[in-house]
C-alpha cells in the first residue's frame, strides 16, 4: 500500500470551487435582480394599458368630431338642448354672462347636448353659438371613462361655420 505523504493530503484542501455560502449569496443577488425587472415589467404594463385607453378615447372623440363636421348647420346633433351655450354673451367679451364656461364642458346625461356610449367610454359633445366668432358654432367633445377606479376623459373642441 503506498504511503500517504504530508504533502499529499495538503494539496486536497487547496482545490477550487464554491462554498455553500457564495452560492446562497449569489443566488440571493440573482432574485433580487429579476424581482426588480419584474416590478418594472408590471409597471410598463400598466403604463401600456393606460396610453391604449387614452388612444381609443382620443380615436372616439376624432371620430365624434368628424361625423359632426359634415352635418349641415342646422342638423338636430348640432343644437344646443340646453340653451346654457346660447345668447350667454350678450355684451360680445366672449366671457359666459351667466357664470358658466357656455356648458362646454358639461359631462352628464342631464346637462350634456348629446351623448353617445361606445364600450367602456361615454362620448358627450355640447354646442355653443357664437362664442368664438359670429355665424360659428363651438363643439366640444368630452370622452369620459374609468381606468382602474380613476375618472378619465379626453376633449377636441372644433369650431362649425355657418355657410
Amino acid at each position: 500500500m503506498p504511503h500517504l505523504s504530508a504533502a499529499t493530503v495538503k494539496k486536497g484542501h487547496n482545490e477550487k470551487g464554491f462554498t455553500l455560502l457564495e452560492v446562497i449569496v449569489a443566488i440571493s443577488v440573482l432574485t433580487i435582480g429579476l424581482l426588480a425587472v419584474a416590478s418594472m415589467q408590471v409597471s410598463a404594463i400598466r403604463g401600456n394599458a393606460s396610453a391604449y385607453g387614452i388612444t381609443e378615447a382620443t380615436s372616439w372623440a376624432a371620430d365624434q368630431v368628424e361625423k359632426l363636421m359634415v352635418l349641415p348647420y342646422d342638423h338636430s346633433e348640432l343644437v344646443d338642448m340646453d340653451g346654457d351655450g346660447t345668447d350667454e354673451d350678450v355684451n360680445g367679451d366672449g366671457v359666459d354672462d351667466d357664470g358658466g364656461n357656455f356648458g362646454l364642458e358639461d359631462t352628464t346625461v342631464n346637462t350634456a347636448d348629446h351623448q353617445v356610449t361606445r364600450g367602456k367610454y361615454t362620448v358627450y359633445w355640447n354646442i355653443a353659438v357664437d362664442v368664438e366668432a359670429n355665424n360659428t358654432k363651438t363643439v366640444n367633445v368630452i370622452v369620459t371613462w374609468t381606468d382602474h377606479g380613476i375618472q378619465k376623459r379626453v376633449s377636441i373642441r372644433n369650431i362649425i361655420p355657418s355657410t
